[in-house]
């Protein structure tokens, strides 16, 4: 049985794409990037999802990423 997050959250971008472990640092769901990039290769995290485990992976306005209990949605802030 698939357990739903509890929390869902706009977050808006300066510039895409931007990397996974950075978003996950700049939103403060982990302490540093270093545990963020810990979390992502242990599988900890989806996009759209998906587990993923590419640290790096290229983020852009829609892609919905979920850590614990909580998803964020990606949204690009027009300039």
């Amino acid at each position: 049985m698939a357990v739903r997050s509890l929390l869902m959250r706009d977050v808006e971008m300066r510039e895409e794409p931007t990397e996974l472990f950075k978003v996950l640092k700049f939103e403060n769901l982990v302490a540093s990037g270093g545990e963020a990039k810990a979390v992502i290769s242990q599988g900890l995290v989806r996009v759209n999802g998906e587990v993923e485990t590419r640290k790096r992976r290229k983020m852009v306005g829609g892609d919905v990423i979920a850590f614990g209990p909580e998803e964020l949605r990606l949204q690009v802030r027009p300039s």
